[in-house]
């Protein structure tokens, strides 16, 4: 058993597809916990364009010009 364990720690092969697979686990999980943060931005920038927007033009009142 130990010279298994010694040689699979020596073994470098396949080590540069772990590091890729951790980085992007990393920014996969970061992403994630960013995303709300994100989420919530979008939001308030939309609801603030769709009020602006519809104050743009308000139309006047039927029973004013009388």
């Amino acid at each position: 058993m130990r010279p298994l364990l010694v040689r699979l720690l020596g073994d470098e092969r396949g080590q540069d597809i772990i590091e890729y697979v951790l980085l992007t686990a990393t920014i996969g999980v970061s992403a994630i916990a960013v995303w709300p943060l994100i989420e919530a931005s979008i939001a308030l920038t939309y609801s603030t364009l769709d009020t602006n927007t519809q104050n743009l033009w308000i139309p006047p009142d039927p029973g004013a010009g009388s």
